[in-house]
């Protein structure tokens, strides 16, 4: 007998002898949304979450669109209540209004502890405040152009752009997703830590460090999605199967970071001063020196930097392949400003940063963010949220949303974002861009936990498209008609990767992106 139908039993048994119990949050959603899942006695709607376990994300996303108030409550074992919104005022209540309410939370800290520990993205407190106060003096302008001009520039010209040239020479097939992460985590080790694991290079060599970190990320992601979380605990004392997986993951990840911070503190005895610094040598200079406390800081930023760009990229290469006049578009806007500084030419593509806020509208590089409720609280929509209560807010479904987006959601439309400006009176000319509020598209959260790292990931990703259109044609290796499936751990991922050939184009052939060099 399968697990469903266990549960299916078990439910069956139960709810002859037991009335199912109904708060005012199942009797609302029942009413409001007949979609949802039906909740039995003890199990909740455990069977049909089981069911969508290997597709959460569009089946919340699904119960979300088809919700009046865009949020849900799913009930799942051992009464177990979960809220799922999508609704920009309750995500503003939550994110900014009633922003001390709405934390970590004990219960979801253990669940994440093994991988990220007590860094940025799994802490509440003066420890959050503390790391986010030293963090951010490594976002202000001398450092992303720093970034931008050194960093990101030199890995573009010196390493990403001969592979793909090399590529594109053979008829080399490539696996973009791969090949973006390692782009990624090369600037994100050079920027946060002062240290280059050069993962791109010609060869590809085998990036043990980001099999184990997709490891730790998938298990944890698995915990916390759990149906049963009694199951990965019992697993976890036994330490066998998934838990012992990540218990060795994790210590793998940790034995890489303490490597790292080792080098650090005898580079720092070194120094006669912090007049050019990197995010690592901060914190050990702020006089934390306990080891897994910076060793957490490692790590949270490593899944910051390498996850989410590397996420974003791969969904953008993808749409452009599928929407030939916004790629033309985009060339467009890169040649134009191919004479600029590359600060300034990254800064000012207008058209480009309307089509990479368009594709994580539809691709979120984190899919779904979840707080735990202090206390007591009504979300805005009338929800209720008792005390203990894990409360998720869902950008993946928030970008699919009429209400919100228009009839039009699920075409690739970067004009949406766009203002025409036929006077010429904006900075390029041709378009004015017009964000949205936090709240209606919170990829990047809001409120005081908003992203540091939010302007400096739009400049990296700009100048990566740059770098690559002005070079190439992305050329996806896949059957007309093919979709490729989102998959959504920690963050989304596109499953299989994404294997591509590069197209020399004729005009950039001979250029190297001599430009930047």
């Amino acid at each position: 007998m399968s697990i469903i139908e266990l549960l299916a039993s078990i439910a069956l048994v139960v709810s002859l002898f037991f009335p199912l119990t109904k708060n005012s949050n199942s009797k609302a959603s029942s009413k409001s949304n007949p979609n949802l899942p039906k909740p039995y006695p003890l199990i909740g709607s455990s069977v049909a979450i089981y069911a969508n376990r290997n597709r959460v994300i569009q089946w919340t996303s699904d119960l979300i669109q088809n919700s009046p108030t865009a949020t849900i409550v799913l009930h799942r074992f051992l009464d177990d209540s979960r809220v799922h919104t999508g609704n920009p005022a309750n995500v503003q209540h939550i994110l900014k209004t009633q922003f001390h309410n709405y934390g970590k939370g004990s219960k979801f800290r253990r669940i994440l502890f093994d991988f990220l520990g007590n860094g940025i993205f799994n802490i509440d407190g003066d420890s959050w405040k503390f790391q986010r106060q030293v963090s951010s003096h490594e976002f202000n302008t001398k450092s992303l152009r720093k970034f931008v001009e050194t960093l990101v520039d030199t890995e573009l010209s010196q390493r990403l752009i001969p592979i793909l040239s090399s590529a594109a020479a053979n008829n080399t097939v490539l696996d973009l997703q791969d090949i973006l992460q390692r782009f990624a985590f090369d600037n994100i080790c050079n920027i946060a830590f002062g240290y280059d694991p050069a993962y791109l290079l010609p060869d590809l060599p085998e990036a043990e460090f980001a099999k184990t970190f997709d490891d730790a990320a998938k298990l944890s992601s698995e915990r916390l999605n759990s149906v049963f979380p009694y199951l990965w605990k019992v697993k976890r004392v036994l330490n066998i199967g998934s838990e012992k997986r990540l218990k060795e993951a994790s210590s793998q990840l940790r034995e890489f970071a303490k490597n790292i911070i080792k080098e650090k503190k005898q580079e720092l005895r070194k120094k006669s001063s912090l007049e050019s610094v990197d995010l690592l040598s901060r914190f050990l200079s702020s006089g934390h020196s306990d080891e897994d406390f910076v060793t957490d800081i490692v790590i949270s930023f490593t899944l910051a930097g390498r996850d989410t760009t590397s996420a974003a990229l791969t969904w953008y290469f993808w749409l452009l392949s599928q929407n030939q006049e916004v790629e033309k578009e985009v060339l467009r806007e890169i040649k134009e400003k191919s004479e600029s500084p590359v600060y300034e030419e990254v800064k000012d593509m207008i058209y480009t940063h309307a089509s990479l806020c368009e594709s994580m509208r539809l691709y979120p590089p984190v899919p779904i963010d979840s707080k735990v409720a202090k206390h007591d609280d009504v979300l805005p929509d009338g929800t209720v949220v008792k005390k203990g209560m894990r409360v998720s807010y869902d950008p993946y479904a928030m970008g699919r949303l009429e209400v919100l987006w228009g009839s039009d959601w699920e075409k690739f439309k970067p004009e949406r974002w766009l203002e025409s400006a036929a006077d010429g009176a904006t900075k390029n000319g041709k378009w004015s861009f017009v964000g949205r509020d936090p709240y209606t598209y919170p990829v990047f959260q809001a409120g005081p936990r908003i992203c540091l790292g939010k302007d400096m990931a739009f400049l990296q990703m700009k100048r990566v498209v740059a770098g690559i259109l002005r070079r190439f044609k992305v050329v996806p290796v896949a059957e007309d008609g093919f979709e490729p499936e989102f998959v959504a751990y920690l963050t989304g991922k596109m499953k299989g990767g994404f294997p591509v050939r590069f197209e020399e184009r004729a005009e950039g052939k001979n250029s190297l992106d001599c430009q930047h060099l």
